[in-house]
């Protein structure tokens, strides 16, 4: 048996925190040569945008527990000397993270009562969801996870055979989520290990994967990978996790587009931002252009309620407003479902506009 230890990356990058240094796996792909030169300081990337931090709204945080990372081929697609560009809002360590805001919590939705062994969630009748690698090519401000101890939580060799035992023992347990961090931040050497461990499970009949990777590092969607799905044994759906039509350039489309000739299942989930996509033309625009890239919207979400995300909510009214506007203006298959995730609950609650 495999250990799920060694398939996650044992680096300490230099933000000093564990876990989450993409996993170099046995040769050097273009891929994680683009991401070792992802920009890791504000400064830097503001003057690549040819910005100061004194253009920033709320001031820009240079030393963030929660370090900035973004690969330069996302930061590409930035509007230069926008200092509300919304992909840069996205990623751009702020001051206003800092506040201490009430309801705003480490854990928001649950996962710490969810979980069954180190690394495993068991939150939702029929499926568990496999916490990779801490390790994830873009640190979004918004991330819930971004508080989650992943190097506490890190599965040793018994735990990950109890993981596997654990699903094994449960008939009911037909789907497996593959989440992180990233889980195309493991090589697909190790993304293979995996799965040959839960190939062993007769009632598996999905895999799912969670991953912002196509999206921020399309290159990531490479022959290996592309190999490695098309001769998984189950049903298989990625997806996605994109917020803004400027999102997808070429390439981006180019890699959605070559995930689903090859036979994925392709979803996209989207969070409702504050300054980044709620309005309407932004969303009608996401929905678009992930349809044209193949990509089936599935979920916004309403923010979850993460220490240092304040600043990025929309409220439920306006929410509510928004899905019932965009109603008019796509057809039904093109409007995500606006669902806000509650810890304890059994499924995601949704919200739904006017008829």
């Amino acid at each position: 048996m495999i250990p799920l230890t060694t398939t996650l990356c044992q680096d300490v990058c230099q933000d000093n925190r564990q876990d989450t240094c993409p996993d170099k796996g046995q040769k050097n792909e273009s891929w994680q040569t683009e991401l070792a030169q992802a920009y890791r300081d504000p400064i830097e990337l503001l003057s690549a945008l040819e910005l100061t931090p004194e253009q920033i709204p709320g001031g820009i945080s240079t030393k963030n527990p929660f370090p900035l990372r973004v690969p330069r081929h996302y930061v590409a697609r930035m509007q230069t000397g926008d200092p509300n560009d919304p992909l840069l809002l996205q990623v751009l360590s702020r001051q206003l993270e800092q506040a201490d805001q009430p309801g705003f919590l480490l854990d928001p939705v649950g996962e710490g009562p969810a979980t069954a062994s180190p690394g495993l969630l068991h939150k939702y009748q029929g499926r568990v969801l496999l916490i990779t690698t801490g390790a994830c090519p873009i640190h979004c401000r918004y991330c819930f996870r971004r508080h989650y101890p992943y190097s506490e939580s890190r599965p040793d060799n018994r735990d990950w055979s109890n993981t596997m035992d654990y699903i094994a023992a449960d008939p009911s347990i037909n789907e497996v989520i593959l989440s992180g961090g990233d889980p195309l931040s493991l090589s697909n050497e190790r993304l293979q290990a995996i799965s040959n461990e839960l190939a062993g499970i007769p009632h598996i009949r999905r895999l799912r994967l969670h991953t912002r990777m196509p999206i921020v590092l399309p290159e990531r969607v490479d022959t290996g990978f592309k190999d490695w799905l098309s001769n998984l044994p189950w049903q298989t759906i990625v997806v996605t996790h994109c917020n803004h039509a400027n999102e997808i350039d070429a390439q981006v489309s180019g890699a959605l587009a070559e995930l689903k000739a090859n036979g994925t299942t392709l979803l996209n989930q989207a969070v409702l931002l504050k300054g980044v996509n709620d309005n309407v033309a932004a969303l009608v625009n996401l929905s678009e252009a992930l349809f044209k890239s193949g990509t089936l919207p599935y979920y916004l979400h309403l923010l979850d309620r993460v220490a240092g995300a304040a600043h990025f909510e929309v409220k439920e009214p306006t929410a509510l407003r928004l899905i019932n506007e965009i109603q008019c203006h796509l057809p039904g298959f093109l409007v995500p479902k606006l669902v806000r995730e509650i810890a304890g609950k059994p499924h995601k609650i949704q919200f739904f506009g006017a008829d």
